[in-house]
């Protein structure tokens, strides 16, 4: 007796129904590219959110330690660079101390060492924290050396880590800070802030680097005439690295984000538009003036 097979059509229909054809395949990767296109702005954008925290905490750190310091220095915060006029800028600054007081061959004698800084004692692992958005900084010790070791931060040292606003920039000014009450207006004073510096003139490839000063949008000279301080920009350091903002800690311990509003008129529009530097606020020193 001859056996024969009978393939049920069913089985098959519903073998050859599990398949994907090639247009819902298509449908389908289709639809996570756009899912995809339209999520990654939003997690990038709480990526750079994430680290404006981030910095935000390293900035109140430094307020906390310049404050420890005054507690235990007579009432003094933290000089910003006592020594600046020595040789080529001085071995010290408040952030850390270089081998070199002048511009040496070897890039590791011009390299402030962080974790000698003054504020060392009072930072919880012993020296600045660096911003995490200075992604773009340049690190190699021969490009690098001018300010290496603050972080990514400028501290006003010309309304608090020193005397300028009183005596004029000079040797006698940077020799001493002010003291914790000499600040008539804490909440209205800056104490830190995102910063860099841009080199660019003659440049081909112009870079940041950092800066530990926070510049005043006008010079501080009053050793000369006033019609002369009252007009002289200064070198914008203020970095707003953060979606356009910039992080700043104020003399009374608040932390805010303040948005860019001016530059320095003659300063590089394709470099503006680049790093982002310049100041917020009124276009004059209040903010910045003890």
């Amino acid at each position: 007796m001859i056996k024969t097979s009978i393939k049920c059509p069913c089985a098959a229909a519903k073998i050859r129904s599990a398949a994907f054809t090639l247009i819902e395949l298509l449908v389908v990767v289709s639809i996570i590219a756009l899912l995809i296109s339209i999520l990654l702005p939003s997690l990038s954008r709480a990526r750079e959110q994430a680290r404006s925290v981030v910095c935000r905490s390293n900035l109140h750190q430094l307020h906390l330690a310049n404050t420890g310091y005054a507690l235990e220095n007579d009432d003094f915060y933290v000089r910003a660079a006592f020594d600046l006029f020595d040789g080529f800028g001085g071995k010290n600054r408040w952030h850390g101390v270089r081998l070199s007081a002048g511009v040496d061959p070897d890039p590791a004698n011009n390299t402030f060492d962080p974790t000698l800084g003054p504020l060392n004692n009072y930072l919880a692992e012993g020296q600045v924290k660096q911003c995490p958005q200075i992604v773009h900084f340049i690190t190699d010790g021969s490009q690098n050396a001018f300010e290496a070791g603050c972080g990514g931060y400028g501290y006003n040292g010309a309304g608090v880590g020193s005397r300028s606003f009183i005596d004029g920039y000079c040797d006698k000014a940077m020799r001493t800070s002010m003291k914790t009450h000499e600040i008539s207006n804490p909440g209205q004073t800056v104490m830190f802030a995102d910063c860099c510096f841009v080199q660019g003139q003659g440049i081909t490839t112009p870079y940041i680097i950092e800066y530990s000063f926070c510049e005043p949008p006008y010079r501080v000279d009053l050793n000369t005439s006033s019609d002369f301080a009252a007009t002289a920009r200064t070198i914008p350091s203020v970095h707003f690295r953060h979606l356009e903002n910039a992080n700043v800690s104020w003399v009374d311990g608040h932390i805010s984000q303040e948005h860019f509003a001016f530059s320095h008129p003659d300063y590089d529009s394709g470099l503006l538009d680049k790093f982002t530097v310049g100041w917020f606020g009124p276009d004059n020193n209040s903010l910045f003036q003890p």
